[in-house]
């Protein structure tokens, strides 16, 4: 049997893209709700909940961008020039924070500059990725095998929408991994958050869920249409069990209950968009077969992914492992 390396390669790339979401969304969550902590004391407990990890959670990042560049061709050549501006905000955000997380820790009088530098750098890159997946969403404009739309396109009602959802959706990963990993005040302050940032993300959730379908049609037979409907109807209800199980377990004030959920959440809503995009690898313009390079380069690239990922998951459960219990004031890794 032929193995469809395409195919398998989106496969590879979707599981690179969702690891990077949920495994740098909560770190970037914590740099939202930075300015919230009362003092430096809290915000040196919340940083180094996530001191060992944070840069190891951008491993992902680097492999579904890369994965794209190199086996994906053509939509790598589509959809940057679409998305120039907020992949290129992205990246800055990312850049600041990365330099707000080290400077931070040498700092004395400048300590507050660096920590409003990580703030924006954070919010600046979750937004950013937001936006973006709303561009992506709402459809790319494509002639000859080139993207076709103006400098703005990415920049509408939808995508603003879709970068405020992340931004939330971000701020409850944050919030819950602090219930998580601290105690005491701050572990108190980040329930508080977390049922806020729940019920503002589920909010979002309906509102992109409800309007997606009105973007095109493809969507609205993805997911009312016969005999589609029968795989697209669990998404939600899961959706709805999931988010009960957030809300009890802020209820009933259990620490991972919380974090577990919110990553179901994230999960689930890129489980939909998978629905909704396959088999389009630029929706709804270029399949995943169009966009692909040559089996070739396609097998030869496998091969060194199956030997790299596995490493990367591997170090990766380690490191969390390592770094595993609470963080608690005047201790830390940094």
């Amino acid at each position: 049997m032929e193995l469809d390396l395409a195919f398998i390669w989106a496969i590879l790339i979707a599981f690179a893209v969702l690891a990077y979401i949920i495994l740098d969304g909560f770190d970037l969550g914590i740099g939202i709700l930075f300015p919230f902590l009362k003092n430096t004391s809290q915000r040196d407990v919340a940083m180094n909940t996530v001191a060992p990890i944070w840069d190891g959670n951008e491993t992902w990042l680097v492999l579904g961008g890369g994965g794209l560049f190199a086996v994906f061709p053509l939509a790598y050549a589509v959809i940057m020039p679409a998305l120039y501006a907020p992949i290129i905000a992205m990246l800055l955000g990312l850049i600041f924070r990365g330099v707000a997380f080290e400077f931070r820790w040498k700092a004395n009088t400048s300590k507050v500059v660096w920590d409003w530098s990580f703030t924006i750098g954070s919010f600046v890159a979750a937004f950013a990725q937001g936006i973006a997946l709303g561009a992506l969403v709402q459809g790319i404009d494509v002639a000859d095998r080139a993207y076709a739309g103006g400098w703005w396109d990415w920049l509408t009602p939808f995508s603003i929408t879709t970068g405020i959802a992340v931004v939330i959706g971000y701020t409850l990963l944050g919030a819950t991994w602090l219930i998580a990993k601290t105690e005491g005040e701050i572990q108190e302050q980040a329930y508080a958050w977390a049922w806020t940032a729940g019920i503002g993300l589920i909010v979002m959730i309906g509102i992109v869920s409800f309007w997606t379908p009105f973007l095109n049609a493809v969507y609205m037979q993805r997911w009312f249409a016969f005999p589609a409907i029968l795989y697209a109807a669990p998404v939600p209800l899961l959706v709805v069990a999931t988010a009960y199980s957030l809300f009890k377990g802020l209820e009933m004030r259990r620490e991972l209950q919380p974090f577990l959920s919110a990553l179901a959440l994230f999960v689930l809503c890129f489980i939909g968009l998978g629905i909704g995009f396959y088999p389009y690898m630029v929706p709804h313009s270029i399949t995943i077969w169009q966009a692909a390079g040559p089996d070739s380069s396609l097998l030869f690239l496998l091969v060194g992914a199956l030997v790299l990922l596995p490493l990367i998951l591997a170090y990766t459960a380690y490191s969390y492992w390592v770094f595993r219990g609470k963080i608690r004031e005047g201790e830390g890794y940094h």
